[in-house]
């Protein structure tokens, strides 16, 4: 098996698995052991659990000045997104003006190029988060 196929066939890297209390229901992102509302009565009790994906922006910061592997997205939007399932997760905003993010925008994950690792080459994927609704940004909207 190559390599891009090892990885390529694990679900849990192009999806968005978490794992839920079986005791008392509750979602968790990424996975845990435990469930910190019911504690040892959720030992074993955890499940895999597939996140929609679905959800809405809490807060966000506009990054200017960010790791040199990422110099060239600058500006982009880090949010702190509410999935419909009730966890939150951190996540990039793409396909969308800084100026036109908003606090409960609806958004949806997409998988996206996270960045490329140096002389080697290897490109490393994984989740972001894209408006649901389209945004027309107010430079941009025609008279």
């Amino acid at each position: 098996m190559t390599v891009a196929r090892f990885w390529r066939e694990q679900e849990n890297r192009y999806n968005l698995i978490g794992v839920k209390c079986g005791n008392c229901g509750k979602i968790y992102f990424p996975p845990k052991d435990m469930c910190t509302d019911c504690h040892r009565l959720s030992l074993g009790k955890m499940t895999g659990h597939k996140i929609s994906g679905t959800g809405k922006v809490v807060t966000y910061s506009i990054v200017h000045e960010g790791p040199e592997a990422f110099k060239m997205q600058i500006p982009y939007i880090m949010a702190i997104i509410e999935l419909d399932e009730g966890t939150r997760i951190t996540g990039q905003i793409v396909d969308c003006e800084p100026e036109d993010v908003k606090i409960d925008m609806p958004v949806h994950t997409v998988f996206r190029k996270i960045h490329e690792e140096g002389k080697s080459g290897v490109i490393h994927y994984g989740y972001k988060f894209r408006p649901t609704i389209p945004i027309k940004s107010e430079s941009k909207k025609e008279d």
